[in-house]
């Protein structure tokens, strides 16, 4: 997407709107190494936010988000076996310079928090070199704070493994915080594969990169939240779901890259690249082309 173009609004809101409806897209906020995840059940309480924020509650955690000024990218990625798909909410990388590492500090209170219960606990900053965010511990209880405390002044860079005692301490949120909104996980929500959590691993994101190679962004834009919308083999039979298909490929069509777009129309439809064209990207795309095509063929044994 040029940089020049500027985002179609209402239809950015539209399209988060629509997600945080739906119990099977799953969110990320954060960067390479260090983010936040927002899932949720079908059958798990999800209630609105409090004045007129967009955004969800469950009782494991929360999500708000603002995507004004948001450029969606949309894009498939072919691995082994299968593919995934996802959109990036990206801002101009220019708003987001490299804030280099930093001690863990206190941070004063949460102005902004979710819930009306932690409005004004006090969070600490990991100090982590992160482009997109900031990621925080949050506290009301006295061990806790103790503890967080006694943490201040440590760098994460130097003591990557101290992230484990962090992690450990009983009674804390983890929050992820973003100019397009913030990821909550509520102190004491058991760490589940359905449900919200916060992963971190230093030795990703020593390697300084904004987002894994494979997400074709588009050059000076900046990934910060990533939707992934339902995925068409995500049932536990595996079965190819074609609405969850048509779902994707209509999102992919309007917020894809127009070239690489057209680049999959031309594969599907059995026309061989330009010559010389061939690289990454490409051959990324044909194997996502070769793998929904086995896909919609072998439902059941049949064709449709």
């Amino acid at each position: 997407m040029p940089m020049s173009e500027r985002p179609d609004l209402d239809g950015v809101a539209e399209l988060v709107t629509g997600a945080l409806a739906d119990p099977t897209a799953t969110w990320t906020l954060g960067g390479f190494g260090a983010l936040a995840r927002f899932s949720r059940t079908g059958d798990e309480a999800a209630t609105p936010l409090a004045s007129g924020r967009l955004g969800l509650v469950t009782p494991r955690g929360g999500i708000a988000l603002d995507p004004a000024g948001a450029i969606p990218v949309a894009y498939e990625t072919a691995f082994a076996g299968g593919w995934s798909h996802a959109v990036a909410l990206c801002r101009p990388a220019t708003l987001h310079p490299w804030p280099g590492s930093r001690p863990i500090a206190e941070a004063g209170r949460d102005p902004d928090a979710l819930r009306p219960e932690n409005l004004g606990d006090n969070w600490f900053d990991l100090g982590l070199d992160l482009p997109q965010g900031r990621l925080r511990l949050r506290s009301a209880d006295p061990e806790a704070l103790k503890t967080l405390r006694a943490a201040v002044g440590r760098n994460l860079r130097d003591d990557p493994e101290f992230w484990r005692d962090l992690d450990a301490i009983p009674m804390v949120d983890h929050v992820v915080i973003t100019p397009l909104g913030r990821i909550e996980i509520f102190g004491g929500s058991a760490s589940a594969s359905d449900g919200p959590r916060v992963f971190l691993v230093p030795k990703m994101l020593a390697l300084g990169r904004t987002h894994p190679a494979t997400a074709t962004i588009p050059a000076g834009l900046l990934p910060v939240a990533l939707l992934v919308p339902p995925h068409p083999c995500a049932s536990p039979e595996r079965a190819f779901d074609p609405a969850r298909h048509a779902a994707f490929q209509a999102i992919l069509a309007r917020w894809g890259a127009p070239d690489l777009v057209a680049l999959k129309a031309q594969l599907a439809a059995g026309e061989a690249p330009a010559t010389g064209t061939t690289n990454r990207i490409t051959r990324n795309i044909a194997r996502v082309v070769r793998l929904q095509a086995e896909a919609m063929t072998i439902r059941h044994g049949t064709k449709f």
